[in-house]
């Protein structure tokens, strides 16, 4: 079972309907097994769709295994990943039920496993993550939304915390200080194990709140995910429509990111 490209779904992204001839597997990592992954064909393509959280949403973001979940992808042969990411706004441009472009991400988490590389026989990689997110992938999502005429942000800086709280007014006003447009719980280190990989990866963020000290109402997860689910319907058409115009070959750095990066004894 084999794919090329895959699709991370985030909070209220749970599966994806579109996929002809679609099973399902389950690949066994050095870190623990997978989600259960569905692979298919979606505009002539092979898609995987991994559910970032679980089936059900069961794993929370500081406890998602990033690892197992971006090397089962690779070990499907995927080069590209386009992911979703339920954000809340820091920038009163990026309203709720707006889609965003990640372009830039300032690290706030704690204790997540954040390489494949720990030394010993593995060895010790210090990837370049100066552009972080695939910039032949951004360009064919923000095609394909000016062709949808969907409203997408081109560039956003993304703050990741933690969790599984959400942040407190003071450090909502201090992400604003450091430049942060979105904050979210899950997008590091999902993305730096993508370029490890020598994985093309972006993501399409949902806005789905305006952040604490910003909104004057309570935060609570039901209302992202009722926001994500009035959604769903235009990223997935984003998605579908990006998945066909993706090249099939890459023009991008992303595939050449180890080059350079190991620390030779």
């Amino acid at each position: 079972m084999r794919a090329e490209i895959a699709i991370i779904g985030g909070s209220g992204v749970y599966s994806i309907g579109a996929l002809e001839g679609a099973s399902t597997t389950v690949v066994s990592t050095p870190y623990g097994n997978s989600p259960e992954i569905v692979v298919g064909r979606l505009g002539g393509r092979r898609v995987a769709f991994l559910p970032r959280h679980g089936k059900g949403h069961t794993a929370p973001p500081h406890l998602v295994n990033y690892r197992a979940n971006l090397w089962a992808l690779s070990e499907l042969g995927v080069k590209r990943v386009l992911a979703t990411t339920a954000c809340g706004s820091l920038n009163p441009r990026m309203r709720p039920g707006e889609l965003a472009l990640l372009y830039q991400f300032i690290d706030f988490t704690k204790r997540r496993p954040q390489t494949f590389y720990e030394g010993g026989e593995g060895g010790v990689v210090h990837v370049d993550v100066t552009e972080p997110y695939c910039p032949e992938l951004r360009d064919v999502l923000r095609e394909a939304a000016r062709g949808l005429k969907l409203k997408l942000h081109p560039r956003a800086t993304y703050g990741c915390t933690e969790g599984p709280r959400f942040e407190t007014a003071a450090e909502v006003k201090a992400l604003r200080r450091l430049g942060c447009d979105l904050v979210g719980m899950t997008n590091v280190p999902e993305c730096v194990l993508a370029r490890e990989l020598e994985i093309c990866y972006a993501v399409v963020a949902v806005v789905t709140n305006f952040a604490a000290g910003i909104s004057k109402a309570k935060l609570t997860h039901v209302e992202v995910a009722e926001l994500m689910k009035e959604n769903i319907g235009q990223v997935q058409k984003l998605l579908f429509r990006a998945i066909p115009r993706v090249p099939e070959k890459r023009s991008c750095a992303c595939g050449r990111a180890l080059e350079g990066a190991a620390v030779r004894a």
